[in-house]
């Protein structure tokens, strides 16, 4: 029997691997493997579009069910994988049954980190499921008092819908300033009066001591001994890779390390996406993306290697975040930066930020100046490139 092309997981990743291997002309089996019981989806708007009260709901799945029959990929819904047996080239599923395969694509995506102290409560979740988005969309019709743990832009975000929805939102931040490890504290600041001149209550540099409350959250207390009163829950301190079912094949847990075009260690396996630790030759290290861009390049990338194809140089790091109705958009690599310079007016949500090397550009955050993206793009890989000769 003929075992194709398996790609385990149903986001971003999975689903431009297995458009570009049809479009690549890939004729052999494919199978995608869901852990969840619906099509592939876009998570982007699961804090974005989806949490809008008072719109129509969207769908966020990427094609139809048709787009697939049409193409003979066989979509294998409310599959889990539990173990891989990279000898054996099978695949083994929750519900006992196994799938070979001559080449596999792990694209199992992320899965958010909970809280210890926040087991058991009715009333916290994660956002990472349309299942999630709809049930906290469900709350901030209701306008419940929110609760964010974390000022990432999972959280930032959230809060941003749930302010335009009237909710009174509380973040709580463990950091000085939102996103301060990553963009540094000019960019820190501005995420602050962002949030706090929306009517957020933006409470930095505290974390939850105790909680208030049996089988439901009703209040926070903070370790300055404040007290937050709540109706809801929002866990947003970031994701991990989802690999912890290829334990027993040696692959580590942290992200599947891989090659510019997605080669595991594993013969006949590749990873994808916020499962995959992609070599930076910018940085010298593999790491995990987690964002979009990546996901839908890495994805690509695969299917480019699987159908022989050379790599694609390495892309340049980029993300973007809707807040209040302004597109903050990333590019390169802030870590590296020993000055931050930012031209516009920062307060009328209209800039670019420049961060710089010893008088290099090594990356931008832009908020509300989409034209000015693709000159930096331009600019930033030119300078990347330039520094790996």
């Amino acid at each position: 029997m003929d075992g194709g092309v398996v790609i385990v997981g149903g986001g971003l990743a999975a689903q431009r691997c297995a458009e570009a291997l049809r479009r690549g002309e890939y004729a052999g089996r494919l199978r995608i493997v869901c852990a969840e019981p619906h099509r592939p989806y876009d998570r982007p708007p699961l804090s974005k579009e989806l949490l809008r009260v008072d719109a129509e709901l969207p769908s966020s799945a990427f094609r139809p069910e048709e787009w697939y029959l049409e193409r003979n990929i066989e979509l294998l819904l409310g599959a889990t994988a539990t173990a891989l047996d990279p000898d054996a080239h099978r695949l083994e599923l929750a519900d006992g049954s196994t799938l070979s395969y001559e080449k596999l694509v792990i694209a199992t995506g992320a899965r958010p980190r909970m809280l210890p102290l926040f087991d058991g409560y009715s009333n916290v979740s994660t956002l990472r499921t349309v299942e999630d988005s709809n049930l906290l969309r469900q709350l901030l019709g209701q306008g419940s008092r929110l609760a964010v743990i974390g000022a990432g832009f999972i959280g930032q975000e959230v809060a941003a819908a749930a302010r335009a929805a009237g909710v009174e939102v509380a973040v709580i931040e463990l950091e000085s300033l939102p996103l301060v490890g990553l963009l540094g504290p000019e960019l820190g600041r501005w995420f602050a009066e962002l949030h706090s001149g929306e009517g957020v209550e933006l409470i930095l540099g505290e974390v939850v001591s105790a909680i208030s409350g049996k089988d439901r959250i009703e209040s926070l207390t903070l370790s300055d001994g404040r007290s937050v009163a709540c109706d809801h829950v929002l866990v947003g301190v970031g994701v991990v890779s989802d690999v912890a079912w290829l334990e027993a094949s040696g692959l580590p847990a942290t992200g599947v390390p891989t090659d510019a075009s997605g080669r595991s260690e594993l013969p006949d396996v590749f990873a994808a996406g916020d499962a995959a630790a992609v070599y930076d030759p910018f940085l010298d290290r593999h790491l995990v993306s987690g964002h979009w861009e990546a996901s839908s390049r890495q994805g690509m990338q695969v299917a480019g290697a699987l159908l022989g194809r050379e790599p694609a140089p390495a892309p340049l790091p980029s993300f973007w975040s809707d807040q209040y109705g302004t597109r903050i958009q990333y590019l390169g690599h802030a870590q590296l930066a020993d000055e931050v310079t930012i031209e516009g007016d920062a307060t009328a949500r209209d800039f670019v930020a420049h961060y710089r090397r010893e008088g290099e550009l090594v990356a931008a955050v832009v908020a509300g100046r989409p034209r000015a993206v693709g000159e930096l793009r331009q600019r930033l890989n030119y300078l990347t490139e330039a520094a790996l000769l």
